[in-house]
């Protein structure tokens, strides 16, 4: 593949006469909040940021890059962790931020039309105005861009019960990377009509097509919900307890997981957490319920409590109020900011069948103890997805560099031996692709590549991502 090229002063110019020179960003320093994600400390600058509006937009500089092979970066919230908006080739990063309204919700159909650029907790409180619900909430909800979620078909506490972003999307716009607009499906809930471009590009991490509509179908919102957090003496046994649940016959739409040290460190940083931490206690799990029906919802906790008595934990703690779950779902969501606050960290996104959750935490422990770095564990437990937080602590240049590498794809090779994968909700990006050979074999690599070159030629867009 050539060179790409660098973009120039007559360049600039094309850009100018489709969006107006208001919508362009030259200026280095203005261009610092779109050279970085939430991935590590990576830093990469693009040539030029273009803030576009609309399709058509989008289409034109498309089909000027692809002839000119200058590189292009979707780029939505910036809230990723895997570095999939970074322009690691320079070129242009091409911002949705703009593109965001909510088009249409039919509530006669239960579906919503809306731009990427559109935030999902604003997505979420706008059809639940209307007595509707769009489950998927990453803990960024209240920054990432729906466009965002499209991209890494993103999850959150509610998949467990509910599913991640892929089982909701019922149809896109897409501008590919040579300028055509199309659109990969129908606004209907059942369609076998020729190859499923839909969820092709749903997790395709922006490399195939940037998404500029989206039709997402919606459930009516459950009204009543019940929050438990259960302290365990036993961080292995609380793992093992998540199983106990389901196979006891409740599907809880919340089921979070959080080490003792993940617990200490939230506590530190967010204020008014609802709860305490008691001595000897090495895990909490969060469990929610919800539903229509209140006294359904009590007899689900009877169940659970009733699981949980074969297992080694402290006092339950229900949230009584609005208020008291608010603070406890907000502890959650902030563990991640609460953990990159004490350290620089490395966050692994691992997922493997929930009954072996148990042995990945305490194959995590054993691999950290062996190259010497500390570990921070926390996730979406229900689903068997753990984000395993590695932490410099005083770890040198090259322990960090290098020789934790070694480390990581250990605890990958773990995973995807218990029949697991090494992103669950993340994506691949820039930071996993040297370990993708862990989950996928030779051949199902080339195939993705393959794909990758029908939709785009001449590799511009988002180069550098997914594949080594």
């Amino acid at each position: 593949m050539k060179p790409y090229k660098k973009i120039e002063a007559t360049d600039i110019e094309h850009f100018n006469s489709i969006v107006g020179s208001e919508y362009l960003v030259t200026d280095v320093e203005l261009m610092e909040p779109y050279s970085h994600d939430e991935t590590e400390d990576l830093v990469f600058y693009p040539e030029l940021v273009i803030r576009s509006n609309t399709s058509e937009e989008i289409s034109k500089i498309l089909k000027y890059c692809n002839e000119k092979n200058i590189p292009v970066t979707p780029r939505a919230g910036g809230t990723g962790l895997s570095g999939g908006a970074l322009a690691v080739n320079g070129g242009v990063i091409l911002s949705l931020e703009r593109m965001n309204r909510i088009l249409k919700i039919d509530e006669r159909n239960l579906q919503v039309i809306v731009e990427p650029g559109v935030i999902t907790e604003k997505l979420q409180e706008a059809v639940i105005e209307k007595g509707l619900f769009y489950p998927p909430d990453p803990a960024s909800k209240g920054s990432c861009f729906i466009g965002g979620n499209i991209a890494e078909s993103s999850g959150g506490p509610k998949a467990v019960k509910y599913g991640t972003t892929k089982d909701y999307v019922l149809n896109l716009e897409v501008v590919l990377p040579t300028g055509e607009i199309i659109r990969t499906g129908a606004n209907v809930l059942k369609n076998s009509t020729g190859y499923n471009l839909t969820q092709l590009i749903t997790g395709s991490e922006g490399t195939l097509g940037i998404v500029t509509k989206i039709v997402l179908r919606l459930i009516p919102y459950p009204a009543k919900n019940i929050i438990m957090l259960v302290p365990f003496y036993s961080s292995q046994k609380a793992c093992e307890a998540v199983s106990a649940i389901f196979t006891g016959g409740v599907t809880p739409s919340g089921l979070e997981f959080m080490e003792r040290d993940a617990l200490v460190w939230g506590l530190k940083y967010i204020e008014d957490a609802g709860f305490e931490l008691k001595e000897g206690i090495e895990a909490h799990l969060l469990i929610e319920v919800d539903g229509q029906d209140e006294q359904e919802q009590m007899k689900e906790c009877e169940k659970i409590y009733g699981i949980l008595k074969d297992y080694p934990c402290d006092e339950v703690l229900i949230a009584e109020t609005a208020l008291h779950k608010d603070r406890i779902m907000k502890f959650r969501r902030g563990i991640g900011e609460a953990v990159k606050s004490n350290s620089v960290y490395r966050e692994e996104d691992t997922v493997v069948p929930r009954a072996e959750l148990a042995v990945l935490l305490k194959g995590v422990k054993d691999i950290g103890k062996k190259y010497n770095f500390q570990t921070v564990c926390y996730g979406h437990a229900g689903d068997g997805n753990l984000h395993v937080n590695i932490i410099r602590g005083d770890l040198s240049d090259h322990d960090w560099n290098v020789t934790i590498r070694q480390g990581i794809r250990e605890i990958f090779e773990l995973t995807v031996s218990l029949g697991g994968t090494i992103s669950g909700e993340h994506g691949i990006g820039l930071t996993q692709k040297d370990y993708l050979n862990i989950a996928l074999d030779s051949k199902v690599i080339d195939l993705m590549k393959q794909i990758k070159t029908i939709f785009d030629p001449n590799g511009i867009l988002n180069p550098g991502k997914i594949f080594i």
